[in-house]
């Protein structure tokens, strides 16, 4: 079953749907109530007739990996008393600027379709689509129960879509920007909430603009179970202070930016507030953050569970500073400026760390390295319940990669990005096919992978031979040959998301995976050698597909190259609000 569509099912399997049940309806609707898992429930509805249409009745939330997999008429008949809905839009490639900004994914004829059907309709969480202001008011307008609205890494919409929302969502209780970009239409959108509110989390984070900050401190006294605040970078340390004082149960604080003076009596005031805020578990913000304000926040670190400095470029001995009071810390965010001896200190105090992202401070290719296998190696022996890595680097060794595999088997996500292209071992100057071959062989429950740095076909061997539970593989400036796709095509039998960019494969690899795309969420392909003679022939060979050919340079390219292609099923067929530089074949 296609994933991104196992929620509808296919012809194939509701022909398997046949008999019906003997058990009573309300037996059934019990025991569904303890059916939260998507999985689980499609499996339920498989079972026959009567299942399948009471799970179709029952269900009140519904998950779509992609906008254009299922149409809204295909929801709305198939679920006809949906609660909930998370809708993702454009391919996971957007997030790195390889999906054209008008590419699609526009949520209007959604928004469209489900307001008259769902006018129950509670929570909805947009990712990576292209919203507008008139579907914000649409929402805010028809659904009087609507309670959750999350907009992660979306465009199209500005304040004045914020503000229909805040003013008729009477009932509104989380409403979450991250990594938007937001347009800033003057419409003062924190003034328009009720004067009675009942929100629990309000996050505007990626607001590049400045907020009226009495409307918002206002807010924050009336809103008496606010848990979770994150604010922008306009929203200093004297403002921060007012906001603290007056919502003592945060348990989650974006801290706003630190680029202010602070005198000794505002360090003082700012640090009882924090000692004050006793169920403060999660930290983020600290824009333009300066080394000499970690002290303030030393009161709360003894608690945190999860603390972002992906915008403070601190030194080593500075996150020394106080990273030596989280004992507790699950999950880490920093940028590589803490070095090798910064994640040393990390992993001789955090043993319970889960979850370590270590970006770039500078991205460049050519920069001077941050962070290297040294500082792999002191996360892999100080952290063995480390479950997820993300980790930016400019070197590393196929030893240190083998001895994070060893000391933390535990691993479902591993994402090594080696800067700078294909990239050696630091050390021998030898592929780093033995470090991502021991990765998948020795985390037996790896489902996420992104390989990076000079890979041979024998490391995709490795990913085909081990890695059977891996489900998003992401590929750049790696391979040999088209037989390394075809390694990972043959042998990952859970794989669903596949995202390559700049490697040496052609249509023969393409070719290769016929027999897995429809099983499998989205083929992304940019930057490979794929011609439009070999994609037509793939659009004829797998009719159920959309075949999509991306080329934004088309005046200057050959008549038969393909800058881009992306490849997923779809139960609604083509898409009819096509770009003009997007082909479907």
């Amino acid at each position: 079953m296609d994933p991104q569509c196992q929620d509808f099912g296919t012809e194939t399997q509701k022909e398997k749907v046949e008999t019906e049940s003997s058990f009573p309806d309300e037996i059934l609707e019990h025991i569904l109530g303890f059916i939260s898992e998507r999985k689980d429930r499609n499996a339920f509805s498989l079972v026959c007739k009567s299942w399948f249409r009471l799970e179709a009745l029952n269900r009140r939330h519904c998950f779509i990996g992609n906008c254009y997999a299922a149409s809204p008429e295909v929801l709305i008949r198939r679920f006809p008393r949906v609660k909930s809905l998370v809708l993702k839009g454009k391919p996971r490639f957007a997030d790195f600027n390889l999906v054209p900004q008008n590419w699609g994914a526009h949520l209007g004829p959604w928004v469209v379709a489900m307001v008259p059907a769902y006018p129950w309709l509670e929570s909805l969480h947009l990712k990576r689509m292209s919203v507008k202001d008139e579907d914000l008011d649409i929402i805010a307008s028809s659904l009087p129960k609507f309670k959750q609205l999350i907009i992660d890494c979306c465009d199209g919409f500005s304040t004045g879509g914020l503000a229909s929302i805040a003013s008729k969502c009477r009932e509104l209780t989380d409403l979450e920007l991250s990594e938007d970009h937001i347009d800033d239409n003057g419409a003062d959108w924190l003034s328009c909430f009720p004067e009675t509110t009942s929100l629990v989390s309000l996050s505007f984070e990626c607001l590049n603009s400045d907020i009226n900050f009495d409307a918002l401190e206002r807010l924050v006294s009336r809103s008496p179970s606010l848990k979770k605040l994150r604010l922008n970078n306009s929203v200093s340390i004297s403002q921060l202070l007012k906001l603290m004082t007056k919502a003592p149960h945060l348990t989650h604080l974006g801290a706003g930016s630190f680029r202010d003076e602070v005198t000794p009596e505002l360090a003082l005031q700012l640090s009882a507030a924090f000692r004050r805020c006793k169920e403060l578990k999660c930290l983020s913000g600290f824009y333009d953050f300066m080394p000499e304000y970690l002290q303030l926040i030393w009161p709360v670190c003894a608690n945190l569970t999860s603390l972002n400095l992906s915008y403070a470029p601190i030194a080593s001995d500075e996150l020394e500073e106080i990273i030596c009071f989280c004992h507790q810390l699950e999950r880490l965010w920093v940028l590589d400026s803490v070095g090798d001896s910064g994640l040393q200190a990390v992993g001789s105090t955090c043993r319970n760390l889960k979850m370590l992202h270590v970006f770039p401070a500078d991205a460049r290719e050519d920069s001077p390295g941050g962070v290297s296998e040294e500082g792999l190696v002191a996360i892999s022996k100080g952290c063995p319940n480390l479950e997820s890595i993300l980790y930016f680097c400019h070197r590393m060794t196929n030893d240190a990669v083998i001895t994070m595999s060893l000391n933390c088997s535990n691993l479902t996500c591993f994402r090594l990005c080696i800067m700078g292209r294909r990239a050696p071992d630091h050390a021998t100057e030898q592929p780093m096919d033995e470090g991502f071959g021991a990765i998948v062989k020795n985390c037996k429950s790896l489902t996420r992978l992104a390989v990076s740095g000079l890979l041979t076909d024998r490391a995709f061997e490795y990913i085909g031979l081990y890695g059977k539970l891996v489900r998003t593989l992401s590929v750049a400036f790696a391979g040999d040959s088209d037989r390394s796709l075809e390694f990972v095509l043959n042998g990952c039998t859970n794989l669903q998301k596949l995202e390559i960019r700049d490697s040496p494969f052609t249509d023969k690899s393409l070719f290769s995976g016929l027999h897995r795309y429809e099983e499998m969420r989205f083929l992304w392909m940019s930057g490979c050698n794929l011609t439009l003679e070999g994609c037509k022939r793939l659009a004829k060979l797998a009719p159920r597909l959309n075949v999509e050919v991306i080329n934004e340079n088309a005046v200057d390219a050959s008549e038969n190259q393909v800058e881009k292609l992306y490849l997923y099923r779809s139960l609604a067929g083509p898409r009819n609000d096509l770009p003009s530089f997007v082909s479907i074949l």
